[in-house]
């Protein structure tokens, strides 16, 4: 690529989609004073950009066949070998499709990415073979990640390993099936609206939003800044603690992580946290986030509510507190994801703009190309999206987006406020348990209602940024139960400690 000078057509079409009235003498005066701006970026295109140093050799890799894949839950697989000794030793790891992982392909659930192949390795994957961790490939997300369902991804729909013909749940569809029906130990998942922890819900495994910024998200694609988070799933609350140990920490990247101290700096250690000692601790049921009307089933929020109680075995104090304001919580995440996600997919290339820390240009470029070139490609739920974004932030001008921003500072002082009588805020993670997968010949308005419906419970924490848990609780028709544990913004190893606790309550 190589900067070239704007032709008086090239302005315009720029002007027509500023919405810019410039006159002919202006343009004529633009397309000459362009070319003194031109040598600036030229100069760019001179200069070595620098780029996170990719430390473990690799090779190779490959498309599993069908008779590998029965969950078709692999985009790729590889072997990576880390540090000869570590934490991680003996673990093997799945990294979510929308993390780039050096030499491997990522396609982000999305033929319009095909192809395309990272030229680094974003920070957690370099932390996890630092600990001796295994790479074992790149687990299936839904395309662009915009689902939680597991039936968008052009790789073909994801199968619960607890039930097949059943939904996987999703974005993080690959990871938490494989972790699931193990096939990996641990699995690196991506959040902005529930990819974590609703796939781990609806596989029966444990998934943890932290704390937003806690994770470094270098080299990960973005679907919105503001939302985006990395974290752990896995087996057990133990070896989630484990790989969050690993992974948590400023990388001096992201300024998502402003007030996050470095790894290795003294942080507490997740996993010497896990003592199995509930008592003295608060546990609030939230009324709210049941019998939410056309989504809640029943025998999904009977088995939370048991499951919260059985924390009282070992010495917590459980309640029911009333939040009427997390209903609200979805309105105002989807005021921010539905424009702040248009912009970063186009024309934020994957990206978006305005913060600093290292951009993964390779990857914005295959997101240009892609899209331009592809966008018949694009999934039902991103053109969906990218198209109701672009009308409110057209026609409103950005005013819906604004004001959800603020409903957040709002949503969180609510939250905040019950953490003054409580430790831990609980509900079930999804309303409902996984259901089918819809048919082959599904029709569009099935399949994008079909991936929105899950997260009712889970986007608000996305917002507001505290750190929430999946903990399987119960298995109804075959398929598992999940119940969230959310903590204050900070306080991870609460909610691991609380998860790991449940885990010995019920053996």
């Amino acid at each position: 690529m190589a900067a070239s000078k704007p032709e008086p057509k090239d302005l315009r079409e720029a002007a027509e989609a500023l919405r810019l009235d410039v006159s002919s003498d202006e343009m004529e005066a633009f397309t000459l004073l362009s070319e003194g701006v031109l040598g600036f970026f030229q100069r760019l295109d001179q200069l070595e950009e620098p780029k996170p140093p990719v430390k473990y050799a690799r090779v190779g890799g490959r498309r599993p066949s069908s008779d590998e894949d029965p969950l078709n839950a692999w985009y790729w697989k590889c072997s990576i070998q880390g540090a000869e000794a570590g934490p991680l030793a003996g673990k093997t790891v799945a990294i979510k499709d929308n993390v780039c992982v050096a030499g491997m392909p990522m396609m982000n659930g999305s033929d319009v990415l095909e192809g395309y192949v990272p030229d680094v390795d974003a920070t957690v994957v370099t932390r996890i073979l630092d600990a001796g961790g295994e790479i074992a490939g790149k687990a299936v997300c839904e395309s662009f990640c915009l689902s939680g369902g597991s039936h968008m991804a052009d790789t073909g729909p994801t199968q619960n390993p607890s039930k097949r013909g059943y939904s996987a749940g999703g974005s993080s569809s690959g990871s938490a099936a494989l972790v699931g029906g193990d096939e990996v130990d641990l699995a690196i998942g991506a959040d902005q609206a529930g990819s974590i922890r609703v796939p781990s819900s609806w596989c029966g495994v444990f998934g943890l939003k932290p704390t937003f910024g806690l994770v470094p998200y270098t080299g990960a694609s973005s679907l919105e800044y503001t939302i985006d988070h990395l974290g752990p799933m896995a087996r057990t609350a133990a070896d989630a603690a484990l790989l969050l140990d690993v992974i948590a920490g400023a990388d001096g990247y992201d300024s998502r992580q402003a007030n996050v101290p470095p790894a290795n700096a003294g942080a507490a250690s997740y996993s010497r946290t896990l003592s199995g000692d509930v008592n003295g601790l608060r546990v609030a049921i939230v009324k709210e986030a049941f019998a939410w009307e056309g989504m809640s089933e029943s025998d999904v929020d009977e088995a939370v509510s048991d499951a919260a109680h059985r924390f009282e075995e070992r010495g917590a104090a459980v309640s029911t507190v009333s939040l009427p304001f997390h209903r609200d919580g979805i309105s105002i995440f989807m005021g921010i994801g539905l424009e702040g996600v248009t912009r970063v997919i186009s024309p934020g290339n994957g990206m978006g703009n305005c913060w600093k820390g290292f951009y993964d240009t390779s990857l914005m470029d295959a997101y240009a190309r892609g899209v331009a070139e592809r966008s018949s490609k694009l999934s039902a739920v991103t053109k969906f999206v990218m198209l109701i974004g672009r009308h409110f932030q057209d026609r409103y001008g950005g005013h819906y987006y604004a004001k959800a921003q603020n409903l957040a500072l709002t949503l969180k002082r609510n939250y905040d406020e019950a953490f003054e009588k409580a430790d831990l805020l609980t509900m079930p993670t999804t309303p409902m348990k996984a259901r089918p997968l819809p048919a082959e010949d599904a029709g569009t308005i099935e399949r994008v209602a079909r991936s929105l419906e899950q997260v009712a419970n889970t986007c608000p924490f996305n917002v507001t940024g505290h750190p929430s848990l999946n903990v399987p609780c119960g298995v109804s028709e075959g398929l598992p139960v999940g119940m969230l544990l959310v903590g204050r913004c900070g306080e991870d190893a609460t909610v691991l400690r609380a998860g790991d606790a449940y885990e010995r309550i019920v053996g």
